[in-house]
């Protein structure tokens, strides 16, 4: 049997990390629920200290969910979970992006720009990439 999955990422500010992910990757943010929301709270299975606003939007303070335009076919969900600590070690884990055509100089300057931060180019073989951390520490390779 195959299993789908989803990526998880632990985060202290889950919301501006999902922003900052589904804008370097051309993906969405999923949207929140209000009325959903409200209606847990009402039900008495969460309270208000459960929730947080964010964008002038009711959210869930534990976390927000970026995926694909093309939804769940187009590649697993990545969660930002809250977390209490900062990242202190190297990730075990990280994602590789992939450019396709684009101009992979241009997206690096495009997302240093945004608030990742250059750690260095790397090469094995015929593949070349570039290793970024996002604004919250989390490594990620550029591939060219």
């Amino acid at each position: 049997m195959a299993y789908t999955f989803q990526l998880v990422i632990d985060s202290r500010e889950p919301h501006p990390l999902a922003d900052w992910w589904a804008d370097a990757l051309g993906w969405e943010v999923e949207p929140s629920d209000e009325a959903f929301i409200r209606g847990v709270i009402a039900a008495g299975r969460a309270t208000e200290d459960d929730t947080t606003t964010h964008r002038g939007v009711l959210v869930w303070k534990v976390g927000a969910a970026i995926r694909h335009p093309a939804g769940l076919e187009g590649a697993p969900r990545i969660l930002f979970q809250l977390v209490p600590e900062s990242k202190t070690v190297k990730n075990r884990v990280h994602l590789d992006v992939r450019t396709a055509s684009d101009d992979p100089k241009g997206v690096v300057e495009r997302l240093l720009a945004q608030g990742a931060t250059f750690l260095h180019d790397g090469r094995q073989g015929p593949w070349t990439w570039t290793t970024l951390a996002d604004p919250q520490g989390n490594e990620f390779c550029l591939m060219h």
